[in-house]
């Protein structure tokens, strides 16, 4: 195996974020990647766990933009 060339860099971060499950907000910490700004997109963080520790795959669907953490629904 061997690295063909990296295509973006990716920090990774623990968030707490919460979730909506049922009636009742859950918030856990949670591995994400965290891909920098650039001119195109604001930065993106991207769950790589379910809210019960459960690995997911890195995934453009599942991010959530930078400026969304924190605020409230």
């Amino acid at each position: 195996m061997r690295v063909k060339n990296v295509l973006s860099e990716i920090t990774l971060v623990i968030t707490e974020l919460e979730v909506q499950l049922g009636s009742e907000l859950r918030s856990s910490p949670t591995l994400c990647a965290m891909l920098p700004a650039s001119e195109t997109q604001e930065a993106l963080v991207i769950p790589l766990n379910t809210p019960d520790g459960r690995p997911i795959l890195l995934s453009l669907a599942n991010a959530i933009p930078l400026a969304d953490l924190g605020a409230t629904a």
